[in-house]
């Protein structure tokens, strides 16, 4: 292997050492984070399934933000559908052995590069021109924006407008990421800048609001059950106290008598 498939193939896996342990590391600390009231986004359900149909409405549809402005939801639903499928459209690429029938049908969603990049510029333009959303935009929203732009740009590139890297050796090189059976990578710059700024967006997300993708199911706003009039609300830490205060309040008593 030659030392640029060496730095590449060790950046790879450091990427995914970040990604894996700063998940892990935010995802726990949501779990603990206190929720001492109730404070669902009403009309909220008043069942746990009504809880359920509203957090699948809000991941594949972003109900709340269609509410709040049309032409967010537009930018925002497009650039993620397109995400998955071209996401669907990679999987060629590191599946080991034998390809599916299924995945072979993905050719495709490679036309899925262009709602992309409408749907980020989209996003990126109500930065720069909606007042209000400028006004709480920090620098690293643009950065993001950008990186993702750039990653799509560059694909959109090798696929349409570029001489294709060796499809062969970009395979080889996928599945030998999985199988732990390293291969060549292919020369092509244009390919490197692409999985370059691949690994520097999957080592940085934990530490990015692209965390909203797993923070959504932690949002007491929307994955509690209006019951407040019905059931009081009592966190685990609080209940713990109030237990603590009752055996207190007990061993007193019997001090006393």
């Amino acid at each position: 292997m030659s030392l640029t498939s060496i730095i590449f193939t060790l950046f790879c896996y450091f990427s995914l050492l970040l990604f894996f342990i700063g998940l892990s590391y935010k995802i726990i600390q949501y779990w603990q984070t206190p929720v001492p009231l109730k404070i669902p986004i009403t009309p909220a359900p008043l069942k746990v399934s009504g809880v359920f149909m509203r957090m699948i409405r809000e991941v594949l549809l972003f109900e709340s933000l269609f509410k709040s402005s049309k032409w967010t939801w537009f930018f925002g639903w497009i650039f993620h559908f397109a995400l998955v499928l071209l996401f669907l459209r990679h999987l060629v690429y590191f599946w080991p052995g034998e390809i599916p029938a299924i995945l072979m049908k993905t050719e495709p969603f490679k036309y899925a590069a262009f709602p992309l990049i409408i749907g980020l510029l989209g996003l990126f333009g109500r930065r720069l021109f909606v007042d209000r959303v400028r006004y709480i935009s920090a620098p690293s929203d643009y950065l993001m924006l950008v990186l993702l732009i750039v990653i799509g740009g560059s694909g959109m590139l090798m696929t349409f407008a570029h001489n294709h890297p060796n499809i062969l050796l970009v395979k080889s090189f996928a599945v030998g990421l999985i199988t732990l059976n390293w291969s060549e990578l292919p020369s092509d710059l244009l390919f490197l800048a692409h999985i370059f700024l691949v690994f520097i967006l999957i080592a940085i997300f934990p530490i990015s609001k692209l965390l909203h993708a797993p923070g959504v199911f932690f949002s007491p706003t929307l994955n509690q059950v209006d019951n407040a009039r019905n059931k009081r609300h009592i966190s685990s830490w609080a209940r713990q106290k109030e237990t603590d205060k009752e055996v207190s309040i007990e061993q007193n008593s019997e001090k006393d008598e």
